[in-house]
């Protein structure tokens, strides 16, 4: 790493080109997630160890239900599954874990793995890792929203953006100061519309499952080559 000083705080991920890396290989959907999820694991880690405070990625969002049934209910079975053995894993590393997302509608087996997750690791201080399961964006700010319409009390002049960004799922974090796309796609997919406004942007034309740590390092690398100037001149 050329600058270890200059790091994100945090760093936010979208996933992608998991089913394209099973098709590339001749298997199936199933295949390609579990792969995917090696690498998360890999990434979280090792931005744990060089000392990335936040990454949030993309796992699961509100339009995936409408992939067929029989993805779906492989990636549930893979999220549960990868939770129960993960947290144990990271827990030992002091790697905090939390989930964004409406996990009300998640069936109970899957709900109780995540929030056995969250309690197992709540108390560390290393890399917090955000899951954002079952998660939108435009959703998350409908949520924000009407959390801060049930306090009769406020008025319209006391709607500020800090008010707004203490009601979303990510409350109390800092925003990405970088966003990474795999797979060549250059889009945001309704992922933090809210929090990626002054994100630097990367995107890599390879699959989620074959992003290594080189990988993360030349993105990390990008963006401290970048000027950021937040709408300053």
């Amino acid at each position: 790493m050329e600058n270890t000083e200059n790091l994100p705080k945090h760093i936010a991920i979208i996933m992608d080109g998991n089913r394209r890396w099973a098709k590339s290989h001749n298997m199936d959907a199933k295949a390609g997630h579990k792969e995917g999820a090696k690498t998360l694991e890999k990434i979280v880690q090792y931005a744990n160890k060089i000392g990335i405070p936040y990454i949030t990625v993309y796992a699961f969002s509100t339009e995936n239900w409408k992939r067929s049934e029989e993805e779906v209910g492989s990636l549930m079975i893979l999220l549960k599954n990868y939770l129960d053995e993960f947290s144990k894993r990271v827990d030992t590393q002091n790697i905090k874990i939390k989930v964004l997302g409406d996990i009300n509608v998640l069936s109970d087996s899957l709900r109780k793995s995540i929030e056995k997750a969250i309690e197992r690791t709540k108390n560390n201080t290393g890399t917090t890792f955000n899951i954002a399961f079952n998660y939108g964006g435009r959703a998350e700010i409908v949520r924000a929203v009407k959390q801060i319409l049930e306090n009769k009390a406020i008025k319209p002049k006391d709607i500020t953006e800090d008010l707004i960004s203490n009601n979303l799922y990510t409350a109390g974090q800092p925003d990405p100061d970088l966003l990474i796309r795999t797979s060549g796609e250059m889009r945001t997919s309704n992922f933090l519309p809210w929090q990626l406004v002054y994100s630097e942007f990367y995107f890599v034309n390879k699959n989620w499952p074959d992003f290594s740590e080189e990988d993360l390092l030349e993105a990390i690398n990008e963006y401290q080559k970048r000027n950021r100037k937040f709408g300053g001149k």
